[in-house]
């Protein structure tokens, strides 16, 4: 049988009913009466008559034709169905479309929300995950590779967002993660990145540690003029020296004044564990003033818009710009660097109780877990009590206090 050309199959025309014409190796046209041309190519597997489907004429070439029908023997060689293996690439891509960065991403968040992140920790990584997405969000994560993330962090480098970069670089890896334990990636590209970005500078929080000064602090706030509420989160924050955010939103429900204790729950912990904080006499008087005001609110600190929301992440910072202090002297989260210079100065208390207090994580495994045991509870009433005093005098004196003494 002589071999057709292309030429052939283009004059082909629609009858009354569909028909098929022969190429060779089992490829052939069939004509519907609509005048579709459609490759198709007929083969046996398992003892059965099949057909596969090679795409439609002149999309697909006579030569592109006879090219998927030699990919199909191939596969028949080695004992694979070409349907099957058409269907298991489709599925594939599909899977593949399915499984993007984004789409990851999306399910990661759902698992950090599950597991009771804050929503201020939720609306920080998401707004990380949202310069990746920008860049490569509707890539198939299995598909992407470290100079596309490189590119997408260099570009936020580029506004001199060094941390920023940084820090994103470390949330895309745990969505990549992620994609590895659920089967969707082999591996974490952002491994291939250490070096390749700018190391960004370190900034401590603004902060003093003068008793001289901090005794100006503290007869600052007791004049504050503002909200009555902003003044008494002010007059609590050195008392306490938690974190902002785990200042701000405080629940009267958490508090035991008769116990003269403050039982943060996890879900409002930076590092997940619930944390305790002993009360002074000074910060029970606090509260009890406090009550007053604000007993009827679920939050210490509602804010002046809603009784039903805590005041707002810069509320107490700005504050403290009322009060003459400029963000680059002092922030509310600089507070906790004041009240740990000065306990570890005075050198009487175990450096484990400060760290437990401030709730910070613990770099060893086993010193944490003897941390956890014991949390040096007693001697971290005793060390608040003192912290108390001390606050006092500061502020009664307006001098040096030697720490020590």
């Amino acid at each position: 049988m002589p071999v057709k050309n292309d030429t052939y199959f283009r004059h082909l025309k629609a009858g009354e009913k569909d028909y098929k014409r022969s190429d060779s190796g089992g490829l052939f046209m069939l004509v519907t009466r609509t005048g579709s041309k459609l490759w198709r190519y007929a083969y046996n597997f398992d003892s059965k008559q099949k057909l596969l489907a090679l795409g439609q004429y002149p999309v697909t070439s006579l030569a592109d034709a006879r090219i998927k029908r030699d990919d199909a023997k191939k596969l028949l060689a080695e004992g694979v169905d070409p349907s099957v293996n058409r269907k298991e690439e489709r599925r594939n891509a599909r899977m593949a479309r399915a499984n993007t960065f984004e789409a990851v991403a999306k399910e990661l968040m759902d698992k950090f929300e599950a597991e009771g992140d804050a929503p201020t920790t939720l609306k920080k990584k998401q707004w990380l995950l949202d310069f990746a997405n920008k860049g490569f969000g509707k890539r198939p994560i299995a598909e992407i590779k470290a100079p596309e993330i490189l590119d997408a962090l260099r570009k936020i480098e580029k506004r001199g967002r060094h941390e920023t970069a940084t820090r994103a670089r470390g949330t895309v890896g745990a969505v990549f993660r992620f994609a590895i334990a659920t089967g969707r990636a082999e591996r974490d590209p952002t491994a291939d990145l250490r070096g390749a970005l700018i190391t960004p500078t370190v900034t401590h929080r603004a902060t003093i540690v003068e008793p001289k000064a901090v005794g100006a602090l503290l007869r600052a706030i007791d004049g504050f003029e503002g909200h009555a509420v902003t003044r008494y989160a002010l007059k609590l924050a050195p008392l306490v020296f938690v974190r902002p955010g785990e200042l701000r939103q405080a629940e009267w429900a958490e508090f035991d004044l008769a116990g003269a204790e403050w039982r943060i729950p996890a879900k409002k912990m930076k590092m997940r564990r619930p944390h305790r904080v002993p009360l002074a006499h000074q910060a029970l008087a606090i509260l009890r003033d406090l009550q007053q005001i604000t007993g009827g609110s679920r939050y210490l600190f509602p804010s002046v818009r809603s009784w039903h929301r805590p005041i707002s992440d810069n509320t107490l910072n700005a504050a403290l710009r009322r009060l003459g202090y400029d963000k680059t002297e002092l922030t509310i989260h600089g507070l906790r660097s004041t009240a740990s210079t000065l306990l570890n100065e005075s050198g009487k208390w175990n450096a484990d109780a400060i760290e437990r207090q401030l709730a910070h994580q613990e770099a060893n495994e086993i010193r944490g877990a003897y941390t956890h045991a014991a949390e040096f509870w007693q001697e971290r009433v005793r060390m608040m009590r003192w912290w108390a005093d001390e606050l006092d005098r500061m502020k009664e004196l307006g001098r040096v206090i030697k720490m020590s003494a």
